[in-house]
């Protein structure tokens, strides 16, 4: 016992800083070492057994990163913890050894799953990603230039021949606009004096200064097109060397990000690989423990019955011998005694009584007996009452709507294009409320999801709604209206989100668990009817987290680089009010509003919904929707005149529904049998 603890710290030392290392004494210590504890007493037993069972249920039943290869398999292991009546504890047994000797795998895990990805050797977090993008700018900006690249001669060819010239002949048009004035010596009075007229040197000399004009005329017109053709040329070249200079850098950057995103994703899949078969492997040990235990504790019970009918039941069971008779009998009513010995739960001796006899018995006469006298007299419980009467505290519901908008445009001459849109919203609660009204449990959950595609068939497929939340409230009664109340808020979104269009923005603005708020509430609720309620709670704690910070920057939510999530306490009030303004018309509101302690006069959040419906049959009706959003959290990028990037904000964020569509409505109360005391 001295040299195995010795060994188990030594190993706990080579192992202390690694995931395999755990899973390595995990393995011995489940194993060898719980055989050694079985040994000792009934207590140390069952908290192995408890923390083998424990094992079983973290990567078969309630752990959601880890799945089961084979369907098979968890049915098996799930019927060894449950012991499920209608599956022999045999055949479990005997599928979870053959599954044994093929090697097979129980569970799995998908690379992207792993719980920590910052923390595995060789993964390239989000932070790390940005530096090295600043780094490639940098060199890029510092090695080439924009007029180092080259032009095609096409461009130039295309810019010369789109370039507006004034044609020959024209000219006079530039001093008519003013572009250019004829200097004095050239200069032609619009009206001619007869005197010049008259006059034969003044005459040629008006003659000479025309002929001097018109050249010079041409002259500046042919200085024109070419300064306006070496300015437009100019202005195309520039602009061609922009595009293909940022082009470049953006092909560099983006191939940098495949090959990062190649490389975690290769990193993460050998690192869950090892992880998986470590698992495997201690999942495999435990589950020999527990059949064995389970193999040595199950019981089979045998029934034995004679030709008359007289029965006698035998457990089978390993380790305990038990010793029963029965007596044949034949048609002559000779018995013979049989000792029956169990060996073990599946095999039985039997044994003929030593010092066995036959004999045969004869008629006797009997004492006539009145048998009716025996029989109970039923009127007597005539008078019992009821013993139990239905009670419902629980009531269960919701209701669920589809969507679709479209519009088909072909040959449509006032112009438009083609759109498909669709809208899901499935809303569900399950409430809890005693008679005397003293305690109440309210559950309720929405999910939200909403696409469209506004270019038709070749356009892009567009987020735009997305929403999972979940809401607990419990609520004991204080006065009069009030309740003491706790509460836990959890919401999400399903699928990740772009700035699209996608294929000028990859990047991930959010995904799944990344950002999701969750808020801790504890305060006094007031609940005059079912219609209103205003939840006060000055106890409350915020926490938003980031699932993948690879995948999307955590410091868009405020949290810091190099972390995954943040709290943050402060007060909350939550109002919600619902009214049936008439029997087809409904309107709700909820209004959520949170102030943070640390900086309450500068940080808070908003989160206020507007619901009107409208049912226009049994299954079809009308829904407008109203939303609006502010949290300090969630910033946006804010830009100068020029478009360049000058910092980020918090904005208030809007969002408006208009949807007709199907829609389907459950309203129950759970029945519950009460024992009258």
């Amino acid at each position: 016992m001295v040299l195995f603890l010795r060994f188990i710290r030594k190993l706990k030392t080579v192992y202390m800083f690694s995931e395999k290392g755990k899973i390595f004494l995990f393995i011995l210590l489940f194993t060898g070492f719980s055989k050694l504890l079985f040994a000792q007493n009934s207590v140390i037993e069952e908290e192995l057994l408890r923390n083998n069972i424990q094992v079983l249920r973290s990567y078969f039943i309630e752990n959601n990163n880890w799945h089961v290869v084979k369907k098979e398999v968890g049915t098996d292991v799930d019927a060894l913890l449950h012991f499920i009546e209608d599956e022999s504890l045999d055949q479990i047994i005997k599928n979870l050894n053959d599954t044994m000797r093929v090697n097979g795998n129980y569970v799995m895990r998908l690379p992207e799953n792993v719980e920590d990805s910052l923390s595995v050797p060789g993964f390239v977090p989000y932070a790390d990603q940005q530096m090295e993008v600043q780094i490639i700018e940098s060199e890029y900006r510092a090695s080439v230039k924009p007029e180092d690249i080259t032009v095609p001669p096409a461009i130039i060819r295309e810019a010369e021949n789109e370039v507006r010239q004034v044609p020959e002949g024209e000219g006079m048009r530039l001093f008519a606009d003013s572009v250019y004035t004829f200097p004095e010596e050239l200069y032609i009075p619009e009206v001619i004096p007869d005197s010049i007229l008259n006059s034969p040197d003044m005459f040629n000399e008006l003659v000479r200064r025309d002929s001097l004009r018109r050249d010079y005329i041409e002259e500046k017109r042919v200085f024109y097109n070419d300064s306006v053709k070496a300015d437009y040329i100019s202005r195309i070249v520039s602009v061609y060397r922009a595009e293909k200079y940022n082009e470049n850098l953006q092909y560099r950057i983006k191939r940098y990000k495949d090959e990062v995103k190649l490389n975690n994703y290769y990193v993460l899949k050998n690192y869950n690989d090892e992880v998986v078969a470590q698992v495997n492997d201690s999942i495999k040990a435990v589950l020999n423990v527990l059949m064995t235990y389970a193999d040595h504790i199950d019981t089979t019970r045998l029934s034995l019955i004679n030709l008359y009918g007289e029965k006698e039941d035998i457990l089978l069971q390993n380790g305990a011998e038990r010793y029963s008779r029965i007596w044949l009998k034949n048609e002559q009513n000779d018995s013979l005694a049989v000792m029956v010995k169990n060996t073990d739960k599946r095999t039985v001796q039997m044994l003929i009584d030593d010092g066995v006899t036959f004999s045969r018995f004869k008629e006797k006469q009997t004492k006539d007996f009145d048998f009716e006298s025996l029989k109970p007299n039923y009127n007597k419980f005539k008078s019992v009452g009821k013993s139990y009467e239905l009670e419902t505290p629980w009531n269960i519901g919701g209701d669920g709507s589809i969507g679709l908008t479209q519009t088909y445009l072909d040959n449509w001459k006032k112009g438009g294009k083609s759109s498909l849109a669709t809208l899901m919203v499935l809303k569900g609660f399950a409430n809890y409320s005693r008679k005397d009204g003293k305690v109440k449990w309210e559950n309720s959950g929405e999910f939200r999801n909403g696409w469209i595609r506004p270019g038709g068939d070749e356009s892009e497929l567009q987020k735009n709604d997305d929403k999972f939340e979940i809401t607990s409230r419990y609520g004991l009664s204080a006065f009069k209206k009030w309740y003491y109340s706790a509460e836990l808020n959890f919401n999400t979104q399903i699928f990740r989100g772009y700035k699209y269009p996608k294929a000028d923005n990859p990047d991930v603005l959010s995904a799944f668990m990344a950002p999701a708020t969750t808020y801790l509430k504890i305060g006094l609720d007031y609940k005059p009817n079912k219609n209103l309620s205003l939840f006060l709670s000055p106890l409350t704690m915020k926490n938003v987290y980031v699932r993948d910070t690879a995948l999307v920057d955590q410091t868009s939510f405020s949290i810091d680089e190099g972390r995954k999530a943040f709290w943050e306490p402060g007060l909350n009030a939550d109002l919600s009010y619902k009214r049936q303004i008439t029997d087809d018309i409904s309107y709700e509101t909820k209004y959520k509003m949170f102030i943070n302690y640390k900086d309450p006069f500068k940080k808070f959040d908003l989160n206020w919904e507007n619901n009107f419906k409208m049912q226009l049959n049994s299954y079809i009706d009308m829904r407008l929707m109203f939303h609006f959003i502010y949290d300090d959290d969630v910033k946006f990028p804010i830009y100068d005149a020029d478009g360049n990037k000058s910092g980020e904000e918090a904005k208030l964020q809007i969002k408006e529904f208009f949807t007709i569509g199907f829609t389907y409505k459950i309203n129950k109360k759970v029945m519950r049998t009460h024992r009258i005391r």
